[in-house]
């Protein structure tokens, strides 16, 4: 009983430490709820996307307790709101700026929708498949550097959410997950021009028209949700002649993850039928052409001696 009734006269002889401890309390407990909600969460939902979804949320929810319950110990009167986010900012705005930004940059990023687990983007120079977003980093799976193409590099990378206001982001799948892409096709001179053409045209159409189909109505809704103009969404064929070949530029449109797969099928496929020609069509390579050889004059010296 002693200690307790020493501990009661120590609160209220520190009335400030009290309320400090108080605070603190209410702080772990807060902390301890979301923590105890989010498993609960997670145990019950089946969907792994609503799941996501549902456990961000209660984070956010957690946190604006944590700033309301701040805001009453420190200002004594909820009522107040405006002036202490006014002067709490003011007061660490320096020092911890970048992390403000960075919270800011979360909400912006879960109520603009920005990106959203699962897709790609390219943000402050990486690119990759976003696995995850939380209050202050977006989590990735890093894409390229020093293997080509959209593949893997192992790395997980997180960024500072305050990267959505510093630049630019780049959504390989938001509203259109496709995209365009080409390759060039060497032709050389005397082959039969019409005959590599209709192999190029016929394998893109083969290969792509699953790609086409599904393009079209999800450009038709890009089309009619921002201004911009319509697109060729049909493979297509531009033919440049050159010092050296005909060259064959083939444009098409392909699902973001499976754009390296589609143009090593493409090639195959291409340099199958060219040389089930026979000889008709044939691929062009780097050629040198020798315009003059110069003269070479030998001296003899007959003094020498045999």
């Amino acid at each position: 009983m002693d200690l307790i009734s020493n501990i009661q006269q120590w609160l209220a002889d520190h009335p400030v430490s009290t309320a400090i401890i108080k605070y603190l309390v209410w702080v772990v407990l807060v902390f301890l709820l979301i923590k105890w909600v989010r498993q609960l969460v997670k145990k019950n939902l089946p969907d792994n996307s609503l799941k996501y979804k549902a456990q961000k949320a209660i984070e956010v929810i957690g946190y604006f307790l944590i700033i309301l319950i701040t805001i009453s110990y420190f200002t004594g009167n909820i009522n107040d709101f405006g002036l202490a986010i006014g002067l709490l900012t003011a007061g660490i705005t320096i020092t911890l700026q970048e992390l403000i930004l960075s919270i800011a940059g979360s909400f912006y990023i879960f109520f603009v929708r920005v990106y959203k687990p699962g897709d790609r983007i390219e943000l402050n120079g990486i690119k990759g498949d976003v696995i995850d977003i939380d209050s202050i980093y977006t989590t990735m799976m890093e894409i390229g550097e020093w293997v080509s193409s959209d593949n893997y590099s192992g790395r997980i990378v997180k960024i500072s959410n305050a990267f959505v206001f510093k630049g630019p982001v780049y959504n390989y799948s938001l509203d259109f997950p496709f995209v365009w892409d080409e390759f060039d096709l060497p032709i050389r001179y005397g082959s039969d021009m019409e005959l590599a053409k209709q192999i190029v045209i016929s394998v893109a159409q083969e290969k792509l028209s699953e790609y086409v189909k599904d393009s079209i109505a999800g450009w038709k809704d890009v089309v009619n949700k921002y201004y911009i103009e319509d697109a060729q969404v049909d493979p297509t064929l531009a033919i440049t002649i050159t010092d050296n070949w005909i060259q064959f530029n083939l444009r098409y449109i392909v699902d973001y993850k499976k754009r390296r797969m589609t143009k090593h099928l493409l090639n195959e496929e291409i340099g199958r039928r060219i040389l089930a020609t026979d000889g008709k069509v044939t691929l062009a390579s780097s050629t040198f052409e020798i315009v003059r050889i110069p003269t070479l004059e030998v001296n003899q010296d007959k003094s020498i001696e045999k």
